[in-house]
Order: C-alpha cells, then sequence, then structure tokens
C-alpha cells in the first residue's frame, strides 16, 4: 500500500486537523484499508463531504461491519490481512444481506488482470492508486446511484399554474409560450413539477436525473436550475417558481390558492 504515500503525503500534512463541520448526507461509507495514512486521508475527505465512515483494516472485520452496518458503499482495498479484497467482495455478493451494497476495489496493482478477478466477484468499480480525492468522491456518489428507483412516479403530463410540461411531446411551456430546455433540464424541471411543494435533496434529484453517468457532482443541480431560469427569462415569460432550500435542496412553490 506504500504507492499511495508519495501522492498523498502533501495533502496529508494539511489535514491532521478533524474536518470541518458539514451537515450529513445521511449516508455511510465502509472503508476497508490497513494502511493507517491512507485510510485517515480518505476518512477526512468523505467526512468533508458529510459521510458517515466506518474503518475496519482486514477482510475478516470488513465482512462483519458490512453485515452489522449496511453500508451504502464499501471501498476495498484489495492487498488487505486475514482475506484479501477479492474473497471479500467474492463472499459480500453472495451473501443475501450484502449482496447489493455497492463495492470499489482500491489497489496499487495495476495489471487489467488485476482488473477482471475484481469485476468476476462482483465489483462494481476499480480505483487505482494513487487517486485524486475529488475521482474517489465521484466514483462513489456515481455506484452508490445505480440501480435506486425513481423515488416519484413521473407523470407525463403535468401542470402547475401557467407551467405545462408534456413528457410524451418533450415541450414546456409557460403561459402557453414555449421554452426550448435540454433534457437534464427538462427532466429536473419536470420532477419538481411532479411534485409541488415537496423537497428535492440534491443527491435525490442526481439519482433521479442522471442515474447511472459517473463523475457527476452536486452542484452540477444548482448549475443546470440557474440555467433552466436564464431560459424562462430569454423567452420572455416568469421562471417557474423553483425555491432553494438552504442546505436540503430544491422545492417547486405550489401555486397561490392551491
Amino acid at each position: 500500500m506504500g504507492e499511495a504515500h508519495a501522492a498523498m503525503a502533501t495533502r496529508r500534512r494539511t489535514s491532521e486537523t478533524a474536518p470541518p463541520a458539514s451537515p450529513k448526507s445521511g449516508r455511510r461509507v465502509l472503508v476497508v484499508e490497513d494502511e493507517q495514512d491512507v485510510a485517515e486521508l480518505i476518512r477526512y475527505n468523505l467526512a468533508r463531504e458529510g459521510y458517515d465512515v466506518i474503518l475496519v483494516g482486514n477482510g475478516a472485520d470488513a465482512l462483519k461491519r458490512a453485515r452489522e452496518n449496511k453500508p451504502d458503499v464499501i471501498l476495498l482495498d484489495i492487498m488487505v490481512p486475514q482475506l484479501n479484497g477479492w474473497e471479500v467482495c467474492r463472499r459480500l455478493k453472495q451473501d443475501p444481506e450484502t449482496r447489493g451494497i455497492p463495492v470499489i476495489m482500491v489497489t496499487g496493482r495495476v495489471e487489467e488482470g488485476d482488473k477482471v478477478l475484481g469485476f468476476e466477484m462482483g465489483a462494481d468499480d476499480y480505483v487505482t492508486k494513487p487517486f485524486s480525492p475529488r475521482e474517489l468522491l465521484a466514483r462513489i456518489r456515481a455506484v452508490a446511484r445505480r440501480g435506486r428507483v425513481d423515488p416519484v412516479g413521473r407523470k407525463n403530463q403535468v401542470k402547475v399554474g401557467d407551467l405545462e410540461i408534456d413528457r410524451h411531446r418533450f415541450e414546456v411551456r409557460m403561459k402557453g409560450r414555449a421554452v426550448a430546455l435540454t433534457p437534464k433540464e427538462f427532466e429536473l424541471l419536470a420532477l419538481l413539477a411532479n411534485s409541488p411543494g415537496r423537497v428535492f435533496g440534491r443527491d435525490e434529484l442526481l439519482d433521479a436525473v442522471w442515474g447511472r453517468d459517473g463523475f457527476v457532482e452536486p452542484r452540477t443541480v444548482d448549475v443546470h436550475l440557474a440555467r433552466l431560469r436564464r431560459k424562462f427569462t430569454a423567452a420572455r415569460v416568469p421562471a417557474p417558481g423553483v425555491e432553494t432550500v438552504r442546505g436540503v435542496g430544491y422545492r417547486l412553490r405550489e401555486p397561490a390558492g392551491s
């Protein structure tokens, strides 16, 4: 596991203090890594993003904690004591209680055969050391989103006040005037309009709109909604009442008198 030291040493020296306070995402990550410096660096960066992090240093403990804590994602180093990562992954994927938990294999080994073996054991993704914290976070978000079900049944036609959305025609109209949106902007607005007044978290919107897309960060939602509002302004119609709920996410304001 020494391969990661050179790339991580500088960041490690600047990360000795506890991570700054961050709103909890409600997501739990089990990190299986026997090199303490590497494990602490991963823990620091995940905790900064609001993740609840569980650290273990060997394969036997990994299996035990996975069954007990049911994490949302497992970050699994291959070369850990007692049971190596391949065997841990194989057992996790054979156990009905843990087979649905996404597993990201983490290692300094770069041989193609090692990656193939990891995927044959059921791994969902594979990260090679050294890696950047940003890449790791993006991969964790991506595998956590895979296979999730849209939390709200999608209607083909939605009307909220003067806003009308038609999924079959891929049309959005405000006061009868069409507004051209990209597919992602359209899906964001349609999802919010499907349940006016309901607050959607950024991760929830990412799950429903971006699904299996890989390296997408939560602020992507903010960027798309800002562009969406500008397009309504450019079309010279009122922007839909998308409100920011600080620290949580977004909702579409219910029309007056509803």
